[in-house]
């Protein structure tokens, strides 16, 4: 039986075709078992403006406080989690949106610098047994990366360390970044190719170099914060390529694999 973790922010998921939801349908329904964890930064920064809520980031993690976590939450657990989940019963696979608090099933700490940002959390455990009892039932998770402690309090979790942390503690090797980009591209002769296979060190030889600029950095970083504990890859690949889940899973040979060493 094997599991995997999808990573995918908000804004993403929702530009994805049918077909893309068709294709996880297909991998439930063939005995895989896929995982989501989701984000929602662009949904949060918007409904944040609407309130007259100002955002701030310190170091790409945002600032908040307990105004701001309500709308995280409310735009995480509640609206961008449950569009997922209907995205994929409309598509035939059957699906259960879950946040983080739900069942303990993200616990957190406060991370090191919680005096600049506030209320964001680490990852300190992962209710592995609630995820599996879900997969168990047959339904595919979708987490929201909200954490609590054991005194109730809640966090706002990055949703690339969630995602890494949900994939060491179910024992997934292979985590799988879905974005709008086919991979890490390097310029050779003239034209852009993917990178296969990278490390971090050779990425981030190409952020210094200039190779990897603008908004793909933070999409790379992003992906190298995914690589917890028992992970051993990160593979970024783009959502609207054709069948690109069950061609990561079972095929390979698509977008670029991040790899430490």
């Amino acid at each position: 039986m094997k599991t995997f973790v999808m990573k995918c922010g908000g804004s993403t998921l929702a530009a994805l075709p049918d077909a893309f939801f068709g294709d996880l349908r297909d991998l439930q329904e063939s005995g895989v078992r896929p995982v989501i964890v989701h984000g929602g930064g662009p949904a949060i920064n918007e409904t944040l403006g609407k309130l007259g809520i100002e955002s701030r980031f310190v170091n790409g993690l945002r600032v908040t406080d307990e105004a701001t976590l309500d709308v995280v939450e409310m735009v995480l657990a509640g609206r961008i989690n449950k569009e997922i989940v209907r995205r994929l019963q409309q598509n035939g696979a059957k699906a259960v949106g879950l946040s983080g608090t739900d069942g303990r099933l993200i616990e957190a700490q406060p991370v090191a610098n919680h005096a600049e940002v506030g209320l964001v959390g680490d990852v300190t455990g992962v209710n592995a047994g609630l995820v599996e009892g879900v997969m168990a039932l047959g339904y595919m998770p979708v987490i929201a990366p909200i954490g609590i402690d054991a005194a109730g309090q809640r966090y706002n979790i990055n949703a690339d360390t969630a995602a890494g942390a949900v994939a060491s503690h179910l024992g997934a090797g292979t985590m799988i970044v879905v974005t709008d980009v086919p991979g890490i591209l390097r310029t050779v002769d003239g034209e852009k190719v993917v990178l296969p296979q990278v490390t971090f060190a050779q990425i981030e030889e190409m952020i210094a170099s200039g190779e990897i600029y603008g908004g793909m950095i933070p999409k790379v970083r992003a992906a190298m914060n995914c690589l917890h504990g028992n992970v051993r890859e990160v593979l970024i690949v783009d959502g609207a390529a054709e069948r690109v889940l069950s061609r990561a899973v079972r095929e390979g040979g698509l977008g670029t694999r991040i790899v430490r060493e």
